[in-house]
C-alpha cells in the first residue's frame, strides 16, 4: 500500500486481501465511477439547486474541466485543498474535480472559522482553500488572506462568487505574500488524459467526530468510500427513481455518504442541494421536487415536525428519512412516520468508518429505540468495560469496530492513534453502546474524561 499518504495508517495486508475477496474493494476511483454513472444516466438530473439543474452528462463534463483548469493551475497529485462551500452544485463538482485532478480535498464545514481552518491547513499543509468569498456576512477571502500571510505553502485561494458579483480582471489576482485568488467560475480547460489513479489512494479527508479538541483527519480510500455507499444505497433500496434531500452540510459523511450524494449518483437518483436544513426551505422543497429521501439530525427533525401542521406541505413523497448524529428521543422518533407519512431509519455515522443502521424490516420498536446494526458483514463490533475486556449483551461499554470502512489511524497522529485504536487495529469511537438480544445498537452517550493512556 505505498499509494496511501505520508501520515496514514494503511490496512494489514491480511485485511485488504479479505476486503477484495469479499467484493467489497472494487479498484475504482471515484473520478472514474462518476465517468461510468454519466454514461449509464448521461440525460438524468444529477443535481438540483434551486433553478438550476444539472444532468449527469453535464455533472462529468464540469467536473473534467475544472479537473484540467485545476491542473493548469499548478495542482499537483497528492496535494491537499480545503474545501469549504454551502450545499450547492459546485460543492459536488469540486470535489470530483479535485479528486479527477488526483489532489486531496479535505471537508470542512462552512461554520468552522479561522481556528479551525487554520489548523486544517497547518497540519495538512494545504496549497490550495476553496470558498465563498462572501457568505451569511463572513468575509471567508478574509479569512483565508489571513491564513495564507501565516502558513507560506497555502498559494491558491479560489472564491466561489455569489451570482452576479464581478470577478477582479482577468479573473486572477495576487497579493504581497504571493497568493493568488481566483474565482472559482474560471477554473476551466479541456480535458487532457486521465490521471492513473488507484483506488487504494486517499480519496479526500473528513473531520473528527470528536468536538472535545481540534478535529484530527480522517483519511478515506476510493475503495472504502466507494463501498459504504454503494452498499448503504442497496441496504436502503435506492433506485433511479429516488430524489434525495441533502439538507445537513454535504461535508458530513451522513449527507455525503450513507448513503447520501455520493450513493444517490450511483444509481441513477436525483440529489437536490438545500443550503438551510430549516422547514421553511426544505419542506418546500420536497413538494417542488418530490424528494423520496432525506437525512436529518434530531432537532432539526423536530422543527419540521413542529411546522408541517401550519405550512400545508405536501411531503407525501417521502418514504424514508434517515436520522442521526445526537440521540434522538422515543416521544420524536414516534411522529416521524404518522406525520410525515414515511418510514424512518435511525442510522449511527462515524466519520472514521462504523456505519450502523436499522434496516427497512425491521420491528417498529427496533427503529424506535435503536441505532440498527452494521453496515457491513465485515464488520467488527466489540463492546468492552474500562480494562478492554468484552462486555455481555445488554451490558453497556466503549464501543469498538474495525472493519472495510473504518479506519486504521487518524492523519499524522502518531500519538492521539496510541489510545484511539487497539494493538490489533480497532478503532476505539468514545461513544457508550449496548447491544440487545437481536443484535442491534443502543448508544448511550460518551465516554467522559478518558485519561490518556500516552
Amino acid at each position: 500500500m505505498a499509494s496511501m499518504l505520508d501520515g496514514c495508517t494503511p490496512w494489514p495486508e491480511e485485511f485488504v486481501d479479505r476486503y477484495w475477496a469479499a467484493g467489497h474493494w472494487r479498484g475504482h476511483t471515484l473520478g472514474n465511477l462518476l465517468r461510468g454513472w454519466a454514461l449509464q444516466y448521461g440525460p438524468r438530473t444529477a443535481l438540483v439547486h434551486g433553478d438550476t439543474r444539472v444532468t449527469y452528462a453535464n455533472l462529468n463534463r464540469r467536473v473534467d474541466r475544472m479537473a484540467a483548469g485545476f491542473r493548469l493551475r499548478g495542482l499537483r497529485p497528492g496535494q491537499r485543498v480545503v474545501v469549504q462551500l454551502p450545499n450547492v452544485p459546485e460543492f459536488v463538482v469540486t470535489v470530483f474535480a479535485l479528486m479527477r485532478a488526483g489532489a486531496v480535498p479535505v471537508f470542512c464545514l462552512l461554520s468552522h472559522r479561522a481556528a479551525e481552518v487554520s489548523h486544517l491547513v497547518r497540519l495538512t499543509q494545504a496549497v490550495g482553500y476553496i470558498g465563498p468569498s462572501t457568505y451569511e456576512g463572513f468575509d471567508h477571502t478574509a479569512m483565508a488572506a489571513d491564513i495564507a500571510a501565516r502558513w507560506p505553502f497555502l498559494r491558491r485561494v479560489f472564491t466561489l462568487e455569489a451570482p452576479g458579483a464581478s470577478s477582479p480582471a482577468g479573473g486572477l489576482t495576487t497579493d504581497p505574500s504571493g497568493c493568488h485568488y481566483s474565482p472559482l467560475g474560471s477554473i476551466d480547460a479541456p480535458p487532457g488524459p486521465a490521471l492513473a489513479q488507484r483506488a487504494d489512494q486517499v480519496a479526500f479527508f473528513l473531520l473528527s467526530g470528536d468536538t472535545t479538541a481540534a478535529p484530527q483527519l480522517v483519511p478515506r480510500t476510493h475503495n472504502d468510500y466507494a463501498y459504504q455507499a454503494r452498499a448503504a444505497a442497496e441496504l436502503v433500496a435506492l433506485t433511479e427513481n429516488d430524489v434525495y434531500l441533502a439538507a445537513l452540510p454535504a461535508g458530513s459523511t451522513f449527507t455525503f455518504g450513507c448513503p447520501g450524494i455520493v450513493g444517490t449518483l450511483s444509481v441513477g437518483g436525483t440529489v437536490v442541494l438545500a443550503e438551510d436544513p430549516g422547514p421553511a426551505e426544505c419542506l418546500a422543497v420536497i413538494e417542488r421536487e418530490r424528494v423520496t429521501v432525506t437525512s436529518l439530525a434530531p432537532a432539526v427533525a423536530e422543527l419540521w415536525l413542529d411546522v408541517l401542521p401550519t405550512v400545508q406541505a405536501d411531503v407525501s413523497s417521502l418514504r424514508l428519512v434517515q436520522i442521526g448524529g445526537a440521540p434522538l428521543h422515543r416521544a420524536t422518533a414516534e411522529r416521524i412516520g404518522p406525520e410525515l407519512g414515511c418510514r424512518l431509519q435511525q442510522v449511527f455515522a462515524m466519520p472514521e468508518g462504523l456505519l450502523t443502521l436499522t434496516r427497512p424490516a425491521d420491528p417498529d420498536e427496533a427503529v424506535l429505540t435503536t441505532r440498527g446494526r452494521p453496515l457491513s458483514p465485515d464488520d467488527e463490533i466489540r463492546i468492552v468495560d474500562v480494562d478492554g475486556k468484552d462486555v455481555p449483551d445488554g451490558e453497556p461499554g466503549e464501543l469498538l469496530a474495525r472493519g472495510p470502512y473504518t479506519l486504521r489511524g487518524y492523519y499524522r497522529a502518531s500519538d492521539h492513534n496510541c489510545h484511539s485504536f487497539t494493538t490489533d487495529g480497532y478503532f476505539r469511537t468514545g461513544d457508550l453502546a449496548r447491544r440487545t438480544p437481536d443484535g442491534n445498537l443502543v448508544v448511550t452517550g460518551r465516554l467522559k474524561d478518558v485519561p490518556d493512556p500516552g
